[in-house]
């Protein structure tokens, strides 16, 4: 199960996934109608908010019912605004970024370890800013750190059960919030921000979430996908 996979980087970490066997795909809005699809993939729509836990277990529900199992979990909604300063950020959009970001995804996981099984895995989606910061975004980079912890903790407590648990912390990914981006401000992310001096692409962090699930030797990671942009340079 991948959730916010209708476009960007869920909608790729899905057709990765769907690769390796039958998924089933959920998002916060309609489906776009226009994933692509092996001739075997079989992929169920539901539209749901992951902040409601009444939406989350209605997934589930519809999860057992289309498929009868449940082998990955891969958390990937997110809500960010920018906001310049403390005073400036009101506590709706406090509450909304963590509610999501990090409510959401515990109740992702509760409500998937019925299903899992010696074997299984979760992905949890994090990103640079949760280990790094960001002036603007205090709250998403707030929840991001909290996403790395939640991994880390959460793999310490499933490792009797065989379950798996890590996650992939992002940088500068080519989607379509990153193309609003001025050519100026892609520029002087390549040239003074990204040490490889290109920014990801949506396939670069697919291809990580694909090597979490195959390799059955890895729990309780947080594996950057930036380009080095978090790396020290001495």
């Amino acid at each position: 199960m991948v959730h916010r996979a209708r476009s960007g980087i869920g909608r790729t970490k899905f057709r990765h996934a769907g690769g390796q066997q039958e998924r089933k795909e959920s998002g916060e809005g309609p489906p776009q109608g226009h994933f692509e699809r092996a001739a075997h993939l079989k992929a169920v729509a539901v539209q749901g908010d992951v902040a409601k836990e009444a939406d989350v277990n209605r997934i589930f529900a519809e999860t057992k019912k289309a498929f009868g199992k449940l082998d990955i979990l891969v958390n990937n909604a997110a809500y960010q605004q920018h906001q310049a300063s403390p005073e400036e950020l009101p506590d709706e959009q406090w509450d909304r970024t963590f509610k999501t970001n990090i409510y959401g995804y515990f109740r992702m996981v509760k409500a998937a370890l019925p299903h899992l099984k010696e074997g299984s895995t979760i992905i949890n989606t994090g990103s640079e800013t949760g280990l790094e910061g960001n002036k603007q975004l205090l709250d998403y980079a707030s929840t991001k750190g909290a996403i790395h912890a939640f991994t880390k903790s959460l793999a310490q407590m499933l490792v009797e059960r065989g379950i798996r648990v890590n996650c992939i912390a992002p940088g500068i990914i080519r989607t379509l919030f990153h193309q609003n981006m001025t050519p100026e401000q892609a520029r002087h992310n390549i040239d003074n921000r990204i040490p490889l001096h290109r920014e990801g692409t949506v396939d670069d962090v697919a291809e990580m979430v694909l090597s979490l699930v195959t390799n059955d030797f890895i729990t309780g990671e947080t594996v950057t996908v930036d380009g080095g942009m978090t790396m020290r340079i001495v």
